[in-house]
């Protein structure tokens, strides 16, 4: 008996059914409209159930819990008379190019008001449809169930597999002379079972097979977060069809991608790392337990570019004047929510000088040229691994591409294009294999949400790296980077473990970037002492002004990683609006790293470090897999008190500080950067004591010169004072030229403009507001980021109810009145609309129109949020992901 989900306003619900049935290929073929901003077209999936080798008939029971059959209605299909025909006469796709799709299928357009949403369950979740186990429930018919929202769907067929030229071969037979569905099936089943040396051989033969066609449209239904299929007679998930192929759509308003223009004016649309991830632009099984290998061939205007989460860099194919696709797949299996997709007219940088020891370097290593047949070497799933390629083994620089809108190019190939090789390099000294073969790196439209995100192939990083200097942009670089190990080759297995990827990307940032700017060891100690000073400053912070219950790293406990019957889940405070501004389990994360490091000395850590990258790369872990395997590589007398219960007890169960890093920081001494900081800090404190007029004979203060991390500091502390008069500011923006420097820095100077209300500079904020994402340690990451609204305060907002429903807290549409007390209102007048049209500044704050909610949902800042209240005017209206 399954246990049933019941979701609070804020939890993130995963529907899909992975305990009965799996996919394990996804086929895409869509075309983008940027007039309707929809992506349309076809997806096939291919299935393999979990109890193929036993048919069952009394396995696990599915009860619908409805009252009545009513509750679980689904549009009734028109008959569909498929005959068994060669596909060549029944496609109009006419070709393969590496098994790329050229030309665009038929489709359904008979129906596109028949999606079937079903408005009964437009307020939620709490229909008795989800109380349903979806195994088998004896004379009921087997119900699959895909993560869904936000798309209309058309309709829903089975896939003739068996019309297929040459599929014979997995059939044992020369020929066959009868299909059945357990043909079909048997079909399926060996095709995605091809050893890993086939792949190219199967993923041609998936590429014939989503054009086969259909044998028997499919029962189907939609409601707010899934789609429910079923055949008629197939009472088992081994008796469902494992190749199904669903005409939709998705809509404008979809949250899984953003349609916007770029910084050139241009349109263009692309995955931002939405709380919902993909489920509104595919159908889906989210839950990473559903790891999973794509195709999908994208068609668009011939003047854009494609970009997509993939192996190869794809070229475009004419398909008729004025369009063209592009085709990109991908062979390591990975969960659906790491897929990427961005579309524009995106400009590509190259370096102006390329030496040939650098091509033979970066040369593509495609999976064919490795030997795959040292099966066993790695833990994972087969696949076509680089991790047995000895070529790839070495390889320190892997091909990478860099885009970017017409009108960054010059800053790209200035700032971004140079650090890219040494960043490679750099985590391949670390860290060994690069999990993935090439790489592209975006610069994406200016409102995307934070500074970075990485998925399987390709990073998306804000404009806002570009400017400054280049510290900003190779940290972040650098961070991305180290998501292609942790968060995506290693994958957590239960989402909310956020600090499996966040905390081992944040730790891993500062060691890189030292590698890659050639640091001495002395001096990357100081710049990673210094990262250490700023980040528990922030991580004092957020114990202060978050609840208890957010910022625990494994709020499960002992059921970390428990699913339902079915496989479905709920991800605790997945939709929470206020989780995306949380930064502890990027901090808290570090923070334990950096003691496991300490305790066990770099070398060590280090080296056991890239063992557990061999051991655990392709597959999913919880937090007891990795204390494991390290704690049994610790020497017995640097062990001491630590073990699995009391890293748990101390790190990843508590809230607040760990008690281990209070010690920690209480005993430690300021590094020589910190310490120069504290003495500028007084220079400033001094100048701003001096009088208006002051004797000729007075001293200037002369003032060192300091880095970025170091600037970051001096605002940081003269944040704390409580009033700078206007010619300090004026002199501190001069000596440092602030508005120059980076995202960070800048971040901290409009908080001083606006916290002392220094108008001659509130130019600066509103450049902020419009063209920047201010920097954070809480970056976009498929898996796991949510969407931004607002700073931190007391938010009572996401805690009120309209009627019987929440609000969904991905798309707040309220009623908010920001900081009542948010000096110069006037500024915020003026700049919000510029920012984000629809918002509007008027008397104390700002307000958000929109009657989802209550009225006078509010957010507000006591004394001890005053310094906050910079931070919410330079950060809200363009909805920064993060604070620091």
């Amino acid at each position: 008996m399954d246990v049933k989900l019941e979701p609070s306003w804020d939890d993130l619900p995963l529907m899909a059914n992975t305990s009965h049935i799996l996919v394990k290929h996804y086929v895409l073929d869509l075309d983008v409209d940027f007039e309707s901003q929809i992506f349309e077209g076809t997806i096939v999936l291919f299935f393999e159930s979990r109890n193929r080798l036993e048919k069952q008939s009394g396995s696990t029971k599915e009860t619908c819990r409805s009252e009545s059959n009513e509750a679980c209605r689904f549009s009734t299909p028109e008959p569909c008379h498929s005959p068994v025909t060669d596909t060549r006469t029944s496609s109009s796709k006419t070709g393969y190019n590496d098994f790329a799709i050229c030309g665009k299928g038929e489709k359904d357009t008979s129906g596109k008001d028949g999606n079937h949403d079903n408005p009964e369950q437009a307020s939620g979740i709490s229909s008795s449809k989800y109380c349903c186990d979806t195994g088998n429930h004896g004379s009921e018919d087997f119900l699959l169930v895909l993560d869904c929202c936000d798309l209309s769907v058309f309709k829903v067929e089975e896939v003739d597999v068996a019309a297929v030229p040459g599929i014979e071969t997995f059939t044992g037979s020369p020929q066959i002379t009868f299909v059945s569905e357990e043909l079909r099936n048997q079909i399926v089943h060996e095709l995605v079972t091809l050893p890993a040396d086939r792949w190219r051989e199967q993923f041609d033969y998936y590429a014939h097979c989503s054009q086969a066609p259909g044998c028997g449209e499919l029962l189907f239904d939609t409601d707010t977060w899934s789609l429910q299929i079923r055949k008629t007679g197939a009472q088992t998930a081994t008796d469902f069809p494992h190749a199904i192929r669903i005409w939709y759509s998705t809509k404008p308003q979809g949250r899984s991608v953003t349609w916007t223009s770029d910084q050139s004016g241009r349109p263009c649309v692309y995955t931002m790392g939405s709380p919902v991830n993909n489920r509104a632009l595919f159908p889906c099984q989210e839950p990473p337990v559903a790891m999973s290998t794509w195709q999908a061939t994208v068609g668009a205007a011939a003047s854009f570019v494609v970009l997509m989460s993939g192996e190869n860099s794809a070229k475009p194919t004419q398909l008729r004047e004025g369009r063209a696709s592009w085709h990109y797949y991908v062979t390591m299996p990975m969960p659906a929510s790491t897929f990427t997709i961005a579309v524009g007219s995106w400009a590509e940088m190259k370096p102006e000088i390329c030496s040939s020891e650098d091509l033979a370097a970066e040369r593509s290593l495609t999976p064919s040229e490795a030997d795959f047949r040292c099966v066993g070497i790695c833990g994972h799933m087969e696949y076509p691994c680089r991790f047995q390629n000895p070529s790839a083994t070495t390889q320190e620089v892997i091909p990478h591409r860099v885009f970017a809108p017409v009108c960054l190019q010059g800053a790209c190939q200035e700032t971004l294009l140079p650090l890219v090789r040494p960043c490679l390099s750099a985590a391949h000294s670390v860290l060994g294999t690069h999990p993935f073969s090439r790489l592209d790196i975006l610069i994406v439209p200016a409102n995307f949400p934070s500074l970075g995100m990485a998925s399987p192939h390709i990073i998306f990083l804000s404009q806002s790296v570009l400017i400054g200097m280049n510290h900003l942009c190779g940290t972040r670089l650098c961070h991305e980077i180290a998501h292609a190990w942790f968060g995506l080759a290693i994958g957590a297995r239960d989402w909310t473990e956020e600090w499996l990827s966040e905390g081992f990307a944040t730790h891993l940032e500062d060691v890189f970037w030292a590698k890659a700017q050639q640091l001495a060891p002395h001096e990357a100690w100081e710049q990673q002492e210094l990262k250490a000073d700023l980040r528990w400053r922030c991580l004092q912070d957020e114990v202060r002004n978050y609840p208890e219950e957010m910022q625990v790293l494994r709020p499960n406990k002992e059921k970390t990683g428990h699913v339902s019957d079915s496989g479905s889940s709920v991800i605790k405070h997945g939709l929470n609006p206020e989780k995306v501004f949380m930064q502890v389990h990027y901090l808290k994360g570090y923070f334990l790293l950096r003691f496991l490091a300490q305790r066990l000395g770099d070398d060590t850590y280090f080296a056991f470090l890239r063992k557990f990258v061999h051991t655990f790369h392709g597959q999913l872990i919880l937090s007891q897999d990795f204390l494991q395997m390290l704690l049994e590589n610790i020497p017995e007398e640097k062990r001491l008190d630590l073990s699995v219960e009391n890293i748990f007890r101390d790190w990843l169960e508590s809230s607040g500080i760990p008690q281990p890093l209070q010690t920690e920081r209480q005993a430690r001494a300021e590094c020589g950067l910190a310490r120069r900081v504290g003495a500028e800090v007084h220079k400033w404190i001094r100048v701003n004591r001096r009088p208006h007029k002051r004797k000729r004979r007075e001293t200037e203060e002369v003032f060192e010169k300091l880095l970025p991390d170091q600037l970051v500091l001096l605002l940081e502390h003269l944040l704390e004072q409580k009033t700078l008069n206007p010619r300090t500011l004026q002199s501190l923006e001069r000596t440092y030229q602030l508005s120059q420097q980076d995202a960070e820095v800048r971040h901290r100077w409009c908080e001083l403009i606006v916290k002392h209300k220094y108008t001659k500079a509130y130019k600066d904020v509103e450049r902020f507001l419009q063209e920047d994402q201010e920097r954070s340690q809480r970056d976009s990451f498929p898996c796991m980021c949510t969407q931004p609204w607002w700073d931190r305060g007391h938010v009572d907002a996401g805690r009120q109810r309209k009627g019987n429903g929440a609000a969904e807290a991905s798309s707040i549409h309220a009623t908010v009145l920001l900081f009542p007390r948010l000096p110069s209102p006037g500024l915020m007048e003026r700049v919000v609309p510029l920012c984000r049209p629809g918002l509007t500044a008027s008397g104390h704050g700002v307000r958000i129109g929109s009657p989802s909610w209550g009225e006078g949902t509010s957010v507000t800042g006591d004394e001890s949020h005053l310094r906050y209240i910079g931070k919410a005017a330079v950060h809200f209206a363009y909805g920064c992901s993060g604070y620091f």
